[in-house]
């Protein structure tokens, strides 16, 4: 080999080393933790757009996923992040409570009346409560439909006096479920998600409250006979990443991953619309019993969460403008509505 091509050959591998160790240098693998199962649509769509993300990223920044509850509850993952064992994780905004208290409005007991509610404030109020939750060190890219939680359990369940001696399920640091359960003088069972399929096969607990996609997912429907037809709240989750490891990704890069799980989350969003109409359907075929309430009983459910709320506002110091602005929208629209049914 004479000395040009030696020297080519030196400068070229002096550039692959340089463009190696260049690309390694700004390489980002992000640790997320989840309660979600394999197979769930939330799995499904996050691993779908982590392949996106390495591809357009030429492999710089890559996830590394912990599905099915294998780092614990929502609240254990959140403590993990903190101390940098994990960069993020899916959860639901309840989790979240102790880091922005607002961000679990959405999910005060029968806020909501229909899905069409849903979308009309979702609209306006997303934005703010993702920047609230990014000011406070957490970077997240779209909020998810969990779907309303309806009251589940092996007997007919329509008066909060029919729950007294079940043994009622509430998600370890759920404050708020626990709040509103403990004014109906009903002591809940704290657990963590992950122990509850357990607990309702040892009798540990008998009662609990979920989406209807949920309680299929997780397969509880198959430890309860009854569903009492009224949605308790509505409740959402996210995929939320601490800013401080989010930092470490270029920023252009950044922009890449904030796009592609931005679409994967309005794709998560919109399946678990169309799965909780379909998981209805489902649940009505295996022989589970929708059990209505009548007007009465239901402003008496009604009536308990409002002491509820008043309460857990209180304790937890929690901005009451960000309620009366969900509040003060549903009301324009259901005078819109109204007005319009009249005419």
């Amino acid at each position: 080999m004479n000395c040009k091509s030696s020297m080519k050959l030196t400068v070229f591998l002096l550039t692959t080393l340089l463009m190696a160790v260049s690309t390694s240098s700004f390489a980002v693998t992000l640790k997320i933790a989840t309660v979600s199962p394999e197979g769930a649509t939330w799995m499904v769509k996050m691993r779908e757009a982590a392949k996106i993300i390495k591809k357009r990223t030429d492999g710089r920044v890559k996830f590394k996923f912990y599905s099915g509850g294998i780092m614990g509850s929502d609240e254990s993952v959140l403590r993990k992040i903190k101390i940098g064992q994990l960069h993020g994780g899916a959860v639901t905004g309840g989790s979240l409570l102790k880091i922005y208290p607002e961000l679990i409005v959405y999910s005060m007991p029968f806020v909501f009346r229909s899905f069409d509610e849903v979308d009309v404030v979702r609209e306006k109020m997303d934005p703010i409560l993702t920047k609230g939750l990014e000011d406070r060190g957490f970077v997240t890219f779209g909020l998810a439909e969990g779907g309303f939680a309806y009251l589940m359990s092996n007997q007919k369940v329509k008066s909060t006096d029919d729950l007294k001696g079940k043994k009622v399920w509430v998600m370890a640091g759920d404050k708020l479920s626990q709040t509103v359960f403990e004014s109906a003088s009903i002591s809940p069972i704290l657990l963590p998600i992950s122990d509850v399929m357990t607990g309702l096969q040892t009798g540990l607990v008998d009662t609990v409250a979920t989406s209807l996609i949920a309680a299929i997912a997780l397969q509880w429907h198959t430890r309860v006979k009854y569903i009492t037809d009224a949605p308790l709240s509505y409740f959402l989750a996210m995929l939320t990443v601490s800013k401080k490891a989010f930092k470490k990704v270029k920023p252009d890069d950044q922009i890449i991953v904030k796009q592609v799980m931005a679409d994967a989350f309005k794709e998560i969003n919109a399946q678990n619309r169309i799965d909780n109409e379909g998981a209805r359907v489902a649940l009505e075929k295996q022989g589970i019993e929708f059990v209505p309430l009548t007007g009465e009983m239901l402003q008496k459910w009604k009536d308990t969460a409002g002491v509820a709320i008043k309460r857990f506002t209180k304790e937890n110091t929690l901005d009451a403008s960000m309620l009366n602005k969900i509040q003060e929208e549903l009301s324009a629209y259901r005078k819109s509505k109204s007005s319009v049914a009249t005419k």
